[in-house]
């Protein structure tokens, strides 16, 4: 994102399936960094569809399935570079995570 925005340098995007999943995978992200830094903004939290966590340079999206497909966040910035990235749980099952 560095090279296309000057607002951040990266997206972090990931999906639960649910919104009480959306809602711990925040907090476990916000946990875990915690002790290095603070987010900025954290914003859709209530309903859990969609939390966006804002750490400056990195900005988390959190998304149901329903809000990712609907707001398609990878093709809105399909020009930019992306990382696939494995997480621990999706390794064994076969899913993903993805930063732009």
């Amino acid at each position: 994102m560095g090279d296309t925005v000057s607002w951040t340098d990266f997206f972090v995007i990931a999906t639960g399936a649910n919104p009480r999943l959306t809602k711990a995978i925040a907090q476990e992200i916000e946990g875990k960094l915690r002790l290095r830094r603070r987010a900025a903004r954290v914003e859709g939290e209530r309903e859990a569809e969609w939390i966006l966590i804002d750490f400056i340079d990195v900005v988390v999206h959190v998304f149901t399935p329903a809000a990712r497909d609907f707001y398609r966040l990878e093709t809105l910035w399909g020009d930019v570079p992306r990382l696939e990235l494995a997480s621990r749980a999706g390794e064994a099952s076969g899913e993903r995570a993805g930063k732009i």
